[in-house]
């Protein structure tokens, strides 16, 4: 059975487990799920695409304007998928998705009029990946990982945080790659500001870069460090807590772990590292997918860990941050976007090696 009716088959078992006859699908992520990697959006910061799916028990239909028709069908071959085309005018009211659901017991992935919110049920549907999507997603981390090396190794003293995010967007780009989120951080903006848009300031010694690069509607997510001249041993100290705690995260990310007691786990390392309280500051990370962050892990989630989902946690101390992408496989996890030569601190828990990056020193 192929990646699409594999997938067709769990929509409709997913249906008849939320009691619904039909299953509207708005959002940029579940559009790529469904359709298994094609892309709805115009926009790329938007939430719901120019495109929707409606899975009825009849008919499986793909919704959008007469501007955006022609592109998903001979592009992204959605009606050789299976998919019925159905459009309106871009100046005509479009409730198509309402006409065509009428009479119908409707889910959505979102809010809509007339429907039941499964939006995070599917968000965690999303989240178990099938084998090709898994090696869709190892690309994807060997090209963000590779995106991120290079714009890093082009940084310089002197270059403002507007030329280090252009480096990391046409990195990511000239590999086919979206910077869905393209974060920098410079001297004391590194300790300021966890989500750091870049600005015109200029670098003198320190710089923090962090992607979420997306390809085939799934996302990856990456941050590296880059300081000129020898770090501090008070900065030191915060890169070895922050990978003892990245570490512990990735080590116990297993199945038959909840994410409250992966999370109870590291917020102790938060404390026996001496910084009991850094965790409040930033959320944490969790699975991911379609979404940069499928579930986001709060404390007492019961949220469990399974085989084929990625994970990218974050952890951070003010001044530094650890975060890679993960995928939970078989025989263990892999580290998707590992940068090979860079260098990396080894931690051990629960009878692991884990090695987890620090920062990038130029002397």
């Amino acid at each position: 059975m192929n990646e699409f009716q594999t997938k067709q088959n769990t929509i409709i078992t997913f249906m008849a487990d939320h009691q619904v006859d039909a299953l509207l699908l708005n959002k940029v992520s579940s559009f790529a799920w469904a359709t298994c990697g094609a892309s709805s959006f115009i926009n790329r910061a938007v939430t719901d695409g120019a495109a929707s799916l409606l899975i009825t028990p009849k008919n499986r239909y793909l919704i959008t304007s007469t501007i955006e028709g022609p592109r998903l069908s001979r592009e992204e071959k959605l009606v050789d998928q299976g998919w019925e085309l159905v459009t309106a005018p871009w100046y005509e009211s479009n409730n198509l998705a309402a006409e065509l659901s009428k009479g119908y017991r409707l889910g959505a992935d979102g809010i809509v009029a007339g429907a039941i919110d499964l939006s995070a049920q599917i968000s965690r549907l999303r989240s178990v990946l099938l084998l090709v999507e898994m090696e869709r997603f190892r690309e994807l981390g060997r090209l963000c990982a590779e995106a991120m090396e290079e714009a890093i190794r082009l940084v310089r003293p002197g270059q403002s945080e507007y030329e280090i995010a252009a480096h990391l967007s046409e990195a990511s780009e000239r590999r086919g790659v979206q910077a869905i989120v393209n974060l920098i951080a410079t001297d004391e903006r590194v300790f300021n500001f966890r989500h750091p848009l870049p600005t015109d300031k200029k670098m003198e010694r320190y710089a923090m870069l962090v992607l979420c690069g997306r390809r085939w509607g799934l996302v990856c997510s990456v941050t590296r460090l880059v300081h000129f001249g020898r770090i501090s041993e008070e900065l030191k100290h915060k890169q070895q807590a922050v990978a003892q705690i990245d570490a512990t995260f990735i080590a116990n990310t297993r199945p038959g772990h909840s994410l409250g007691q992966i999370f109870d786990l590291a917020t102790e390392a938060y404390k026996q590292s001496g910084f009991a309280n850094e965790w409040k500051l930033h959320h944490q990370g969790g699975p991911a997918g379609y979404e940069p962050r499928e579930i986001v892990a709060t404390p007492g989630s019961t949220d469990q860990v399974a085989i084929g989902q990625v994970y990218a946690w974050n952890p951070s101390i003010t001044g530094t941050k650890s975060e890679d992408t993960i995928l939970i496989a078989e025989t263990g996890n892999q580290i998707l976007s590992e940068i090979p030569g860079w260098p990396t601190v080894v931690v051990e828990i629960n009878q692991q090696e884990i090695k987890r990056p620090i920062i990038l020193e130029v002397i």
